[in-house]
């Protein structure tokens, strides 16, 4: 009998985490999108197992900013812009909400050039594949239920599988990954640093904390049901980063080791070779799709819920067009635009992915700064505030990302 009841329990509990799941899962996957593939690629091409390290950091930074943004969302029921905009006022929300259009727009796309990079692996020419997703994005996202459009989002993160697969495949040195996991190694130089910064705004994301909370205060998640959202934003951390990790494996087994330096579609195609074969160009480029696709779902998304937080405006996708249409509209405008910016002749795909997430990074301090201080507000967090340790290894990872920074800033000037 009481093992009976205990089964229940536990039933409950997985049904409960289920209904309650996506926010954290979802911001994960997402920011394995076309930037973070072509990002992790060209790491794992350049420096080999070097940046395995930097991985296990940025997952703990991850899991510390998208918790402290998810709790915020469940505590106040209110996105990150809104809560800036009460506490600080008018001038200083539209000053988040700039810097989030600005790393936004530059990261949506990034996802567009993903789009259209996979869609030349397969023949197909930038100007029809753009168009025609975005399209497809625009309608997934504004004529589906937050439920509909969060499953599809869900089964489009699927497409990781690959990676894991063909790291396994190749028999790289696990020994070496270990200690060059466990073991740091800096270089004070300005490639290292692009390349150092571009992986930390891959990972942790301005938008992401936005969307973070945005869809957390969105589903209704109360702090009785946080512990679950809790539990979905570590899971979703350290899967998303598993996988960014076996990109890296993957690359740097199969194209560091031969002197390949990835920096087109083409050339990142090849780390997947040992599972695919001749076919590894196809199963690249429809995993670049499908992380593109997810990508550019959600980022508009983060950036519309950030503008009309911060002006008080109705938001929402469960929300009609006449209830709420400058959420509609900047949705509409900001996916056109990130598209158009991929038709521009001549620009160079893999470089644009790459280089966005650098600004996230760049970005990203600015944020924390607003994010800690009203986690810590008494006020507006009460019980929850948080606790000395999170303050900590926020405070110490906004340091380093500004360090790193200036030192990019001063060898441009010098």
């Amino acid at each position: 009998m009481k093992l009976t009841q205990r089964m229940k329990r536990i039933a409950q509990r997985a049904m409960l985490f289920l209904a309650i799941m996506g926010p954290g899962i979802i911001t994960a996957s997402a920011d394995n999108d076309a930037s973070g593939v072509a990002t992790y690629s060209m790491a794992g091409s350049f420096y080999g197992y070097g940046f395995l390290w930097a991985l296990v950091w940025v997952t703990f930074g991850e899991v510390v900013t998208q918790e402290m943004a998810a709790r915020m969302g469940a505590v106040t029921g209110k996105g990150l812009t809104d809560l800036v905009r009460e506490r600080f006022g008018v001038k200083i929300a539209l000053f988040v909400m700039l810097g989030l259009i600005l790393a936004n727009l530059g990261t949506t796309a990034a996802q567009f050039a993903g789009i259209a990079a996979s869609g030349e692996l397969f023949g197909a020419t930038r100007y029809v594949v753009v168009p025609l997703a975005a399209f497809v994005v625009w309608f997934l996202v504004l004529r589906g239920s937050y439920k509909h459009v969060e499953k599809a989002l869900l089964f489009l993160s699927l497409y990781a599988v690959a990676y894991i697969a063909s790291a396994y495949m190749v028999h790289p040195p696990w020994g070496e990954i270990l200690r060059r996991t466990i073991i740091p190694t800096v270089h004070l130089e300005k490639h290292f640093l692009l390349a150092l910064l571009a992986t930390v705004g891959t990972t942790m994301t301005p938008w992401g904390c936005a969307y973070m909370q945005a869809s957390v205060a969105d589903k209704g998640v109360t702090m009785k049901e946080y512990p679950y959202t809790r539990l979905d934003v570590m899971v979703g951390a350290v899967l998303g980063n598993v996988v960014s990790a076996f990109i890296i494996i993957c690359t740097a087994a199969t194209l560091f080791v031969h002197g390949i330096r990835v920096d087109t579609a083409e050339q990142a195609a090849l780390a997947l070779a040992p599972l695919a074969g001749q076919w590894a160009r196809q199963l690249f480029g429809i995993g670049l799709l499908g992380a593109s696709l997810l990508a550019a779902s959600v980022l508009p998304l983060a950036t519309t819920y950030a503008v009309c937080e911060a002006f008080g405006w109705e938001r929402g996708i469960d929300r009609r067009p006449d209830e709420a249409p400058m959420f509609y509209g900047l949705y509409t405008g900001l996916v056109m635009l990130s598209a158009a910016i991929v038709l521009i002749p001549g620009l160079p795909l893999f470089p644009l992915m790459w280089l966005s997430q650098v600004v996230n990074a760049v970005l990203l301090p600015a944020v924390m700064v607003f994010m800690l201080w009203l986690a810590n507000d008494m006020q507006i967090m009460r019980i929850w505030r948080n606790s000395r340790l999170t303050n900590l290894f926020a405070v110490v990872l906004a340091v380093l990302i500004t360090v790193a920074t200036v030192i990019l800033l001063g060898d441009a000037l010098l």
